[in-house]
């Protein structure tokens, strides 16, 4: 079969193999396949989705989400989230550190070497806080990155940015950040999306920005959108129907010998 036989034919076995699952009804599994609504309203409310993306990756949802009880405990110290107050008020990373640790004392042992997970979370702390008050509203921001959305070519050039503007914040959370503000031509190549794509010949390797471009022909091979297309896929590794409330019995590997079998 040709690519764009092969994009449908694992997009519609990943939607097989997750209907497959008991509790799993159509109506759940599309309900996870678009975005949850509109553009968040305030440039705080953006920034606080910059640290939920922030945070998502490796061992930090752990180490940092779970240590002092969720992103929204920083309200306080990062002034409700408010870039500008933010950056009048923190200058530097070691500062907002001190700041967690006198006030929301986390869970665990706090490591202040430079690779370790607080330091890199308290740099995007104040990078991305640094990035956004740049901008004077939300509808400022949202002006910016429409930019680069409204042009195929120029699209994969804004995650590579944010990547560079913010500190610890990679090409895969950057498309996280931009696919769950409500730009659905963006979707995340994580470590579950690299390995699938790379397993079932959907990409010509594992890489990041190779499997970014091929989640985005998938979808258009499949008539979707990028958001949904990095859905389906992501739910076959993860099984989190958190919208529902639902976690089935699922894993990467396990889903790739499925769709191998069929794909061959």
């Amino acid at each position: 079969m040709d690519q764009a036989q092969r994009d449908r034919k694992a997009y519609e076995l990943a939607r097989a193999y997750l209907l497959s699952f008991d509790g799993v009804t159509p109506e759940i599994l599309e309900a996870h396949l678009t975005p949850e609504g509109d553009h968040p309203p305030a440039l705080a409310d953006v920034y606080h989705r910059l640290l939920v993306s922030a945070q998502n990756r490796n061992m930090l949802p752990g180490v940092i989400g779970k240590a002092i009880g969720g992103i929204d405990r920083l309200a306080p110290l990062l002034c409700d989230f408010d870039p500008k107050a933010i950056t009048a008020k923190h200058h530097n990373w070691e500062a907002v550190l001190d700041d967690i640790v006198m006030r929301l004392r986390p869970k665990g042992q706090i490591n202040r070497s430079k690779r370790a997970l607080w330091p890199q979370f308290c740099r995007t702390i104040v990078a991305g806080a640094q990035f956004l008050a740049q901008f004077e509203s939300a509808e400022a921001f949202y002006e910016w990155v429409e930019f680069f959305d409204q042009d195929d070519r120029a699209r994969p050039a804004l995650p590579m940015l944010l990547s560079y503007e913010i500190d610890g914040f990679g090409f895969a959370l950057a498309c996280d950040f931009l696919k769950e503000i409500g730009y659905a031509n963006f979707g995340k190549p994580d470590v579950h999306l690299r390995k699938i794509f790379d397993a079932l010949l959907l990409s010509s390797n594992d890489r990041v920005y190779v499997v970014f471009k091929a989640i985005v022909r998938v979808a258009g091979n499949v008539g979707v959108t990028p958001f949904t297309a990095d859905k389906i896929f992501w739910l076959t590794a993860s099984g989190k129907f958190f919208r529902a409330g639902l976690q089935i019995d699922t894993e990467r590997d396990a889903f790739i010998a499925y769709a191998r079998e069929r794909l061959d």
